[in-house]
């Protein structure tokens, strides 16, 4: 349920309304936008009248919320959330691209990746340190060894970074060393570690299941947002379908889907969405023109080489065309990609 006030109510009425509504047993998150401000109530709103809420001052109407996600959902929130990290905002007018390897094999790798990819125009530095595998024979990452090897890279060029934690119990630990916790498409619906990332103060970036829809993956994200973390960012990594030419189905209509239904900032992984790496770059487009608020790319130096998803990882020389071509796509949207390219590409002109 929201308690939508006027536009002239006083901060003194607000606060009484509040303290009406949490003395019935009901936590209130307020959202206070540029006319009026809107009263998120969570807890089973079913026992309240909405017609009681409405007599009292300053109140403009109460509405019920039908979807099972309430503090994800547009409803509670109507204006975009931007998620601020430093000089760099997720889910504002700059399309922000995160890019880096699959893993973190050793320091010389992650140092010339992120050296490669930020001359290229990428903000965030990714890369797995702790690595959930099919096979328990392949990889599974350096631990706290990776994560510091990309903290120290993304430091060097000015970046921030980003990594995967698996398990609750190493929530902390790796949240002490990344700018932004991942927790992947395998763990969406790992509900003790999804709380456990919502009592963190750290960005959360959240991927779609491999066969989860668009309710589980908001209700997923309600999972971190009710444990007292608003920081949440979604990502669409592809689905499982019975398609079996690509390693999953990149699903580009969960994009506006997503945009509609929630405030939340959405990100796409054509990397993952495709598990071909002559996918990546026609998809990453078609997301950005979908209005993508972000991309994760997987970029190694040696693909070939790589001890990790080599096959879907771009060369660095083709992450670079690729992110002059999504300059153009942007401007057209009335986005942009990159400092300073907010400008009509000289192309273009």
């Amino acid at each position: 349920m929201i308690v939508v006030m006027r536009e002239d109510a006083s901060d003194a009425q607000i606060q009484a309304i509040s303290n009406r509504i949490r003395g019935m047993g009901f936590d209130i998150h307020p959202d206070r936008g540029a006319n009026r401000t809107v009263l998120g109530v969570i807890g089973d709103t079913s026992r309240l009248d909405p017609r009681s809420l409405e007599m009292e001052e300053g109140v403009a109407e109460v509405l019920r919320v039908t979807e099972p996600y309430k503090l994800a959902s547009r409803a509670f929130h109507p204006n975009d959330t931007v998620i601020r990290i430093g000089d760099v905002a997720i889910g504002g007018d700059e399309v922000i691209v995160i890019a880096g390897p699959c893993a973190v094999e050793n320091a010389e790798q992650i140092r010339e990746t992120a050296s490669r990819v930020r001359q290229a125009g990428a903000r965030i530095l990714r890369g797995g340190a702790f690595k959930p595998r099919t096979s328990p024979y392949s990889f599974q990452g350096l631990g706290e060894k990776g994560l510091e090897l990309l903290r120290d890279a993304a430091r060097e060029q000015d970046m921030l970074c980003v990594s995967e934690v698996m398990e609750p119990a190493y929530v902390r630990s790796v949240a002490d060393r990344v700018d932004i916790v991942q927790v992947g498409a395998r763990n969406m619906q790992n509900f003790p570690l999804l709380k456990e990332v919502g009592r963190i103060d750290k960005p959360v970036l959240l991927k779609r299941g491999m066969s989860a829809t668009i309710e589980e993956l908001l209700m997923a994200a309600e999972y971190i947002m009710a444990s007292g973390n608003p920081r949440v960012m979604l990502c669409e990594r592809g689905i499982r379908t019975f398609e079996t030419y690509t390693r999953n189905t990149m699903d580009i209509s969960a994009i506006p889907v997503v945009k509609k239904r929630s405030h939340l900032p959405i990100l796409a992984d054509p990397s993952h969405g495709t598990g071909r790496r002559d996918k990546v770059a026609p998809m990453a487009r078609a997301a950005v023109a979908a209005g993508a608020d972000g991309l994760i790319i997987e970029v190694h130096t040696h693909p070939d080489q790589a001890l990790s998803d080599g096959p879907q990882s771009l060369y660095p020389d083709r992450f670079a065309a690729l992110m002059e071509e999504l300059k153009t796509i942007a401007w057209a949207i009335g986005r942009r990609i990159g400092a300073g390219s907010d400008r009509e590409p000289e192309r273009n002109r």
